[in-house]
């Protein structure tokens, strides 16, 4: 990699560990907050959902914007609504109004999706070899993020203010603002044809009248893409799924919202820190195993919470979901930029968002509803959860593993 290069994954390092840090804080009080705020606990995690929902609706567009014109230009505008998000969400906490902060949550999402567009940025600047370390490096910043947003969380708590939530939206606003001064160092041009023409020489890639943009139904035929999206919409559906509703489940199990962002804390550490050696796993084993031993680790994950609600019941479920979360999503990534084409980068990469956060939304969504409806207590909602989580992870165990035994390692076809 040369040093332009370079230069462009730590600066989309540094805006995961900054800009990032907003995600976990959305997580820790986006429960709470609409708990406060909504007519009804049911109703509680549908801020987490639509900042979800927006982020799905807006994947697609980002995507087609950066084919277009330049990644840096569609992550400054991924940053703009993040900015306008948390104003809006600050000013529904102000005025006590759920629907205002509802509105800001969605606008929020189309951050998340330019967020989820900083690992496949990493991608266009380097050659095949180095894609899934590039991933890595870029994921590794979440490590920052992990640490600072919780921070940020329990010194806003600490400041006595009638609302307690206000100084923490005001901390994410804060962070916002500091976006274009990190993004300006991600590489102006758009690197598409570059990267092309490193790709055709790369041997998992096919003859020159395959170069063509192929169809839909003809990229969709893919057994790898497939697979590829499957899993990454359950690794991030199942971590959604329990961490959504984990803060309710702490606080609803006896413990404080400040053990709550602990425990949260403790999640998004083990979500990034793998990622200075996943890249290097992926490398040495391919992603087909990391992918299936991030799986297990979420089996084992939801064997730890069933086993009691002490509070190293949650640390353990959480951490354990964390570090499953960060194989079977890089896995899945890294195992996607492989599967298509530079062309079909817009087209793919988008659809694949669209699918995952998609996922993620029905799973917040369903998250709140299990959590706070479907039983009379926190402690039988928090087991349903973890039920509902188990068949999904099998199913993407057996999809990993299929494909393996199958050996499809020529992820293109004509």
């Amino acid at each position: 990699m040369n040093k332009e290069s370079r230069r462009t994954i730590f600066a989309l390092a540094l805006a995961q560990a900054v800009l990032g840090s907003q995600m976990p804080m959305y997580i820790i009080l986006g429960g709470l907050v609409g708990q406060s705020l909504a007519s009804s606990a049911c109703y509680a995690t549908i801020p987490i959902s639509l900042i979800i929902i927006g982020s799905m609706i807006s994947s697609p567009i980002l995507s087609n914007v950066m084919q277009s014109t330049t990644r840096r230009f569609g992550l400054l505008l991924g940053n703009l609504a993040g900015l306008i998000g948390s104003l809006t969400s600050l000013l529904g906490i102000f005025i006590v109004s759920f629907e205002v902060f509802l509105f800001g949550s969605f606008i929020s999402g189309a951050y998340m999706a330019s967020q989820a567009f900083y690992r496949f940025s990493a991608t266009d600047v380097c050659e095949d070899q180095f894609k899934a370390r590039a991933i890595s490096i870029v994921l590794s910043g979440g490590l920052i993020a992990a640490i600072l947003g919780p921070s940020l969380i329990k010194l806003s708590l600490s400041i006595s203010n009638p609302e307690p939530f206000l100084y923490s939206y005001s901390a994410i606003v804060i962070l916002n603002c500091l976006g274009p001064f990190i993004l300006c160092y991600v590489k102006q041009h758009d690197s598409s044809k570059e990267v092309e023409d490193i790709s055709i020489r790369n041997k998992n890639l096919i003859s020159e009248r395959d170069k063509s943009n192929r169809s839909p139904a003809n990229i969709f035929k893919s057994p790898a893409i497939l697979v590829s999206i499957s899993c990454s919409m359950i690794a991030y559906g199942v971590m959604n799924l329990i961490m959504t509703s984990s803060p309710i489940a702490i606080v609803g199990c006896g413990f404080g919202a400040k053990q709550a962002a602990s425990v949260v804390s403790a999640h998004a550490l083990a979500m990034f820190a793998p990622s200075f050696i996943t890249g290097k796993l992926i490398e040495k084993y391919g992603e087909k195993s990391i992918i299936s031993s991030g799986m297990t680790l979420f089996l084992l994950a939801v064997f730890f919470a069933y086993q009691g609600l002490n509070i190293w019941n949650f640390y353990m479920s959480l951490i354990l979901i964390g570090i499953g979360w960060n194989f079977g999503f890089v896995g899945s990534t890294s195992l996607l930029t492989k599967s298509h084409l530079p062309s079909e980068r817009g087209r793919v990469q988008g659809i694949n968002d669209f699918f995952v956060f998609g996922f993620v939304a029905v799973s917040s969504i369903t998250s709140g509803w299990l959590m706070n409806c479907s039983s009379n207590s926190s402690q039988l909602g928090w087991n349903i959860i973890n039920l509902t989580a188990t068949p999904l992870i099998i199913f993407a165990l057996i999809s990993i593993t299929l494909l393996h035994l199958f050996d499809n390692s020529k992820f293109i076809k004509s």
